[in-house]
């Protein structure tokens, strides 16, 4: 059950700080953001504030800013109709698609209506044909459901290029603050590693305790090469997966020599070899700031990286890991230890960044990639053409995971 909170706090955590990126940056750009979700399909918990209704949904697969002028508006009002009209000093407030509605001040029979620009409702009442203003803030009611209108000014089209490609972008950006954060806590907590092949800790019983290193101890050579780096230490190690390996250490100024067996661990498909041990780390504001940003940056380019092998056909689509196998993994990440699983988080924030930067219709960077357009153009691409690209392109993207999650049930079960 511990597990499972664990799971589903990180998962929230990473949509909600995504997408309270794209609703901060929406909302300094006077966009109307009509709903602010984590996960997908029916509603489990909802609130309204601001403007804004922010819902936990079923499906933990995801989540959405609904911006106003981003798709058609689903309640409109045409000429002919009946409506019931709320009042305040003559401006209308609230329209109500049920004429019968309680809380009607008059009803009448809708000649025109514009709620984008002149915000202005031209009706007939008794015959006798009146203009009514419309407030700036006023509900559509059908039903239970109120619906703010979106003049002009608040929805996504109206506002520059610029101010829309802040607003699509926030949300990755968000995902990278959030990732450095964490790197950057850790180390301020744990401490940076400081690089060199000096022992920071070794852990009991492990082939390194046995061999009889101690904290302090800086490692000279392994079978016989140099390790001046932590990293050269480490690929000495790597390649040596259960054979007994001469290591050369500095303790109090002496060099001494031991026989260490690496440990077998599985990566992947590769077998490595691991003694058990961490390097030396330092406490400082400075170099936990360094490992924030270095880390991040590791972790981008790593990512960045797996992405081209998969285009360009290194790595096949059976190798990918959807919500399933990512769940299993954090799963056996969370017994290894909190900071392993803040590091876990760290890296799926870089992760879910990059992915929604690739030019992919239905992600950020699709929707950025129009706005690109739309600048060189000096005109937006049809919304019509772009909103049936991007719904293929969801298609697509949920045909994906459906595959991927199809590999991770083969894999883990």
């Amino acid at each position: 059950m511990t597990t499972f909170i664990s799971i589903v706090l990180m998962f929230g955590v990473l949509v909600a700080v995504h997408e309270w990126g794209h609703l901060v940056m929406a909302k300094r750009a006077g966009i109307l953001c009509r709903e602010f979700a984590i996960g997908f399909g029916p509603k489990i918990f909802s609130f309204f504030k601001n403007e804004t209704l922010y819902t936990v949904r079923l499906l933990p697969i995801g989540g959405y800013v609904k911006m106003a002028g981003e798709e058609p508006e689903f309640v409109e009002v045409k000429p002919g109709q009946t409506i019931g009209l709320a009042l305040q000093d003559g401006v209308i407030q609230k329209m109500y698609l049920d004429p019968a509605h309680p809380k009607t001040d008059q009803v009448v029979t809708v000649e025109s209506i514009d709620l984008l620009h002149k915000l202005e409702v031209v009706a007939l009442q008794d015959e006798v044909s009146t203009r009514y203003p419309v407030s700036k803030t006023a509900f559509l009611v059908e039903g239970q459901t109120e619906t703010q209108i979106a003049p002009y000014d608040r929805t996504f089209g109206s506002k520059s290029v610029f101010k829309r490609v802040l607003a699509i972008a926030a949300g990755p950006a968000m995902n990278f603050v959030l990732a450095f954060v964490i790197l950057f806590g850790l180390a301020l907590y744990n401490g940076s590693p400081t690089g060199d092949s000096v022992i920071g800790t070794v852990q009991k019983g492990s082939p390194a305790d046995q061999a009889g290193l101690v904290e302090g101890d800086r490692i000279v050579s392994v079978n016989g090469d140099q390790t001046e780096k932590w990293t050269d230490l480490r690929a000495g190690f790597q390649d040596q997966a259960g054979k007994e390996t001469t290591v050369v250490y500095e303790r109090d100024g002496q060099e001494n020599t031991t026989a260490i067996t690496p440990k077998v661990q599985q990566q992947g498909d590769q077998k490595v070899g691991i003694i058990g041990v961490t390097n030396e780390t330092e406490k400082s504001f400075g170099t936990a700031l360094h490992t924030g940003v270095s880390e991040t940056w590791r972790m981008s380019t790593l990512i960045v990286g797996a992405v081209g092998d998969l285009v360009t056909g290194v790595v096949g689509v059976d190798q990918l890991s959807g919500p399933v196998g990512i769940v299993k993994m954090t799963d056996q990440v969370a017994d290894s230890g909190f900071s392993m699983l803040l590091t876990w988080t760290a890296l799926l924030s870089v992760n879910l960044a990059v992915f929604n930067l690739l030019p992919l219709p239905a992600l950020d960077g699709g929707r950025l990639l129009f706005l690109f357009l739309e600048a060189l153009r000096g005109k937006p691409v049809d919304p019509q053409k772009e909103g049936l690209v991007h719904f293929v392109g969801f298609a697509l993207l949920m045909l994906l995971m459906l595959v991927v999650t199809w590999n991770d049930i083969q894999k883990f079960f």
